[in-house]
């Protein structure tokens, strides 16, 4: 990169430091531009690719809007609780306490060196008793109003990391961050209600600026449907049990029920002859995830207890089965099997011999294969026959409804909010249990409730806390007896779920944030991270954002207007990068090597943004290469507007056409790098560059309007290239920062000129279409043609042969 590298990124870093030029000035909230990315977790001691990934381009993006005019405020954080760190310290011994606060203090320096416009004064680090004091106040807040509650229930369990895990840290039956089989146990828990917004959650989404498929992801996660519920009776018992069905119209159709092995009934219907093969098949179904579980291509497995019921619709007698494709943790527990209509129920019927009933034919009234899923006539269900679908469950509600055995509803899929987890880096919850009181609250002014240093946390499936005498002992809040402290901690994603809201005031001792400040200063405008969360953290974020609402702390509903997923980094050899695949990569040296301005227009310029894609150390040199043109070209544009030769006052053909090539790029530049389009932004500065490199071949120039061009490329590339474009900017003979100008418009009349479509082929194919000036050179046409970003895409790796111009038709290049 010439004479720039890390020498110049540093000078530029604390001369930025130096004059507080990102400041954010809270007195000027009408062009705020809350711009976030989400914080990272200090696991390891060094920033790796993804993680410049997700902060570098952001904050170019930032860097435009700056210029653009507005107020930006972006700070940074550290996720510092957790697992990771935990697991660490009992592999070496390393405290986590130590290992993570060391790990943050080198991630720091990275970030600095990044050059980004942190606003480090508003840093939050969630493993600070500053901070997680008002984590336990959020939560002391949320059990007030009947939020946070505790019960004993199936959860899953990892006997990896030796703790329960939240539905949404269960991916594909294993648990996410360690790849274990998961399993399940009866334990007393803390939750949060989160289904108690089940419906604003999901009514409110279409109103985000979000990507479609994470706003499908909470949609499918949070899973309405409505339907029935309705009562079957046991045959020769006072008892009975609930199902939920959104076909309530297949109910003639039923020939057998099925209870999830955990449904608390099973015990009750099962009779002695058939009770040790239920209790070994309860055993095995304990030991397998809800995902293979609701396979449709898993083979049907169950126990039949014994028992029958009675179809409400028509009393006729079917027996009772347990199978695994049934959950405890969906509707009832309980479903109506109509193996002619519903898949999973036609391949137990076929496996168990029992009887397939057809009671739905297509509106044709034609002979369908079974099972038949769809909507149409219902056939074989007495006084309903020739009912549609749509008519027939209301007149099967009807008669439920008459003799109480059912009646409409709507179920969710999603389940509240497991928070306790059975380790030790965590905030410590907040309860007291007493003898005489029971469940009591810490009170307020009593937190934060510290988490003890000296502590023994090697997991053996208990708390850790609950070995620290000293911990665990404490008086009653209410009457003073001696009680016990709650010893488990609060889940990670608790602390993250409102972080967004401490940044702004992070340093208030007397509440976790001035509502009046927040209320000003939120949402976030831009939210940037990864896909992964799209279940998980934006979903907690969006329930806390709207509990905090209804109790009066936040006037707003929503905590991100507008979300962006960063893709994927992958590993040189197109694998995701892991230390055991050895195709890691740190970004350290290619700074030292290149300067942070090069990874960062590589990062930007190499791969779709929200795609990612695998690295590529021919792409890094590309890009350092397309630097130093840019350092030689704007070299010679200086030293001729200084020596002042041959300047001429009139603006010719090439000085338009060098025009059209700038405001070109000042259009393209901003309407892609607002999309965080961020390569074919760059591909409209590689065009400009060349445009300005043609030029400054002319013999004639006209030096005031060359010295326009130059300085509107250097703020055209400053948001890309900062510290190249601050010594840039100086060079030129500003003393000020180039982030203190005006972003450059585009004059649209500039871009009105004679203009023809002409084709480009690679070796004889059509690959694109471009508009060039109808008396644009041959040499021209080529340069445009080569420049394209799709013909470099696909001669990228080949040598160019030759390059055909047929002026005004087409460009054909020949490449091997």
């Amino acid at each position: 990169m010439g004479n720039y590298g890390t020498a110049v990124d540093k000078k530029w870093q604390e001369l930025w430091e130096k004059n507080g030029l990102y400041k954010f000035d809270p007195k000027n909230l009408d062009k705020k531009l809350y711009t976030l990315e989400m914080f990272s977790y200090p696991s390891g001691s060094q920033l790796h690719a993804g993680h410049w990934f997700n902060y570098g381009p952001v904050d170019s993006w930032a860097r435009m809007k700056k210029m653009e005019g507005y107020n930006i405020f972006q700070p940074m954080g550290f996720d510092a609780f957790g697992l990771p760190a935990e697991n660490y310290a009992i592999k070496t011994g390393v405290h986590p306490k130590d290992s993570t606060y060391k790990n943050i203090e080198t991630m720091e320096k990275q970030l600095r060196a990044m050059g980004a416009m942190f606003n480090w004064e508003n840093e939050v680090v969630t493993s600070d008793p500053n901070y997680y004091k008002w984590t336990q106040w959020l939560f002391l807040k949320l059990f007030e109003k009947g939020l946070a509650y505790r019960k004993k229930a199936p959860v899953n369990w990892c006997p990896s990391c030796n703790t329960v895990l939240a539905n949404e840290q269960v991916l594909d039956g294993v648990c996410e961050r360690c790849s274990t089989e998961v399993t399940k146990k009866e334990l007393t828990q803390w939750f949060f209600k989160i289904t108690d917004y089940a419906d604003e959650l999901l009514d409110k989404l279409d109103t985000l600026d979000w990507p479609e498929k994470t706003v499908a992801m909470q949609k499918h996660w949070i899973g309405k449907s409505t339907g029935v519920q309705l009562t079957f009776k046991v045959k020769d018992s006072d008892l009975s049990f609930d199902v939920f069905t959104t076909r309530v119209d297949t109910l003639n159709g039923v020939t057998y029920v099925v209870l999830a092995p955990e449904n608390k009934l099973v015990d009750k219907f099962t009779t002695d002859e058939n009770r040790s093969a239920i209790e070994e098949y309860k055993e095995i179904s304990a030991k397998q995830s809800e995902i293979e579980r609701q396979s449709i291509s898993k083979e049907k497995t169950g126990v039949f207890t014994g028992s029958y019921a009675v179809n409400p619709i028509n009393g006729r007698v079917v027996p009772i089965w347990i199978s695994d494709y049934v959950l405890a943790t969906y509707g009832t527990g309980a479903v109506m099997a109509v193996p002619a209509h519903d898949e999973r129920d036609f391949a137990f019927a076929k496996k168990f011999n029992l009887p397939i009933d057809q009671v739905i034919t297509n509106k044709k009234g034609h002979e369908v294969e079974l099972p038949y899923c769809e909507y149409g006539m219902m056939i074989n269900s007495g006084e309903f026959d020739g009912l549609t679908t749509e008519e027939g469950k209301i007149k099967v509600v009807e008669k439920l409804a008459e003799n109480d055995l059912g009646s409409e509803k709507v179920n969710y899929r999603l389940r509240d909010w497991l928070v306790s987890r059975q380790r030790y880096w965590g905030a410590p919850i907040p309860i007291v249990y007493c003898d005489k009181c029971g469940i009591v609250p810490v009170p307020e002014k009593d937190l934060p409730v510290k988490l003890p240093y000296d502590v023994e946390f090697a997991p053996d499936g208990k708390s850790p806390l609950a070995k620290s005498e000293y911990f665990v002992n404490t008086t009653c809040p209410k009457c003073g007896c001696p009680a016990k402290r709650e010893v488990d901690t609060l889940d990670t994603f608790v602390c993250s779920s409102w972080y967004y809201l401490r940044y702004p005031d992070n340093k208030n001792t007397e509440k976790p944030f001035d509502t009046e400040l927040i209320n000003k200063m939120l949402p976030v405008d831009k939210y940037v991270g990864g896909p992964e969360h799209a279940c998980m953290h934006l979903l907690y974020a969006r329930f806390v954002t709207k509990a905090l609402r209804d109790m009066g702390y936040l006037n707003f509903d929503e905590p991100f207007k507008s979300l962006t997923h960063q893709g994927l980094i992958l590993g040189p050899d197109g694998l995701k990068m892991s230390k055991s695949k050895g195709n890691t990569i740190s970004p350290d040296s290619y700074i030292n090597q290149y300067g942070a301005d090069v990874f960062r227009m590589y990062l930007m310029f190499g791969f779709s943004y929200t795609e990612g894609g695998a690295w590529s150390d021919d792409g890094v040199k590309s890009v350092s290469r397309f630097v130093d043109r840019i350092e030689r070209a704007l070299e010679m544009a200086n030293a001729a507007i200084k020596e002042g030769k041959n300047n001429k006052s009139t603006l010719d053909n090439e000085e338009q056409e060098l025009n059209f090539w700038r405001h070109t790029a000042i259009k393209g530049v901003t309407e892609d790098g607002d999309k965080m389009q961020f390569n074919t932004a760059i591909a409209r500065m590689m065009e400009f560059v060349n445009a300005l490199t043609k030029y400054m071949q002319e013999d004639g120039k006209n030096l005031d309007f060359l010295k326009e061009v130059v300085l509107d490329f250097v703020r055209l590339l400053a948001p890309f290239a900062p510290h190249f474009c601050e010594e840039e900017w100086n060079a030129i003979g500003n003393n000020t920062s180039v982030f203190n100008e005006k972003w450059p418009i585009f004059d649209p009349t500039a871009l009105i000129k004679d203009e023809v479509e002409i084709a480009i082929q690679v070796n004889g194919k059509i690959k694109n279409r471009i508009n060039v000036s109808s008396n644009l050179s041959e040499e021209a046409i080529k340069a445009a043609a080569l420049a394209d970003i799709t013909i470099k895409a696909s001669t990228e790796g080949k040598n160019i042969v030759k390059v055909i111009v047929i002026k005004g038709r087409l460009v054909n290049i020949v490449a091997k």
